[in-house]
């Protein structure tokens, strides 16, 4: 699935399973999330085999790939993580903690699938607001 010599910055992430689709790789380049060999990767900017990419994402972690192989059209997701290596450090223990800290520190969320509160629920959501 090499293609000779270049492909889309934006079009190469979407293949390689690094963003769900093309569009959110496009406002991820766009919006400065992404480098390409230390600067700021465009959407339209052409990639090779070799080139470093960092990706920013929510909360601050970044990803850090190398570019192995080139595609331009979709493939089976085991292939597409032989497009890239990773070269991501593992979390230290303090960014795992950290990690778990702000997972807890969300709001309860209810479950997919119940609907809106009943009546019942929603008078012990009021009673829990009220306390607090």
């Amino acid at each position: 699935m090499s293609d000779g010599g270049r492909v889309r910055l934006d079009v190469w992430l979407d293949v390689a399973c690094l963003f769900k689709t093309r569009s959110q790789a496009q406002l991820a380049c766009k919006g400065g999330k992404v480098e390409v060999n230390g600067v700021r990767g465009k959407p339209q900017r052409q990639i090779t085999p070799g080139d470093e990419i960092r990706i920013t994402l929510p909360g601050g972690w970044k990803k850090i790939v190398v570019v192995r192989e080139l595609a331009s059209t979709h493939v089976p997701k085991r292939r597409a993580r032989e497009l890239y290596q990773d070269l991501t450090p593992q979390p230290t223990m303090e960014e795992l903690e950290l990690r778990r800290l702000q997972k807890l520190s969300l709001p309860p969320r209810r479950a997919r699938g119940l609907g809106a509160p009943k009546k019942k629920e929603r008078r012990q959501l009021r009673r829990i607001k009220e306390s607090w």
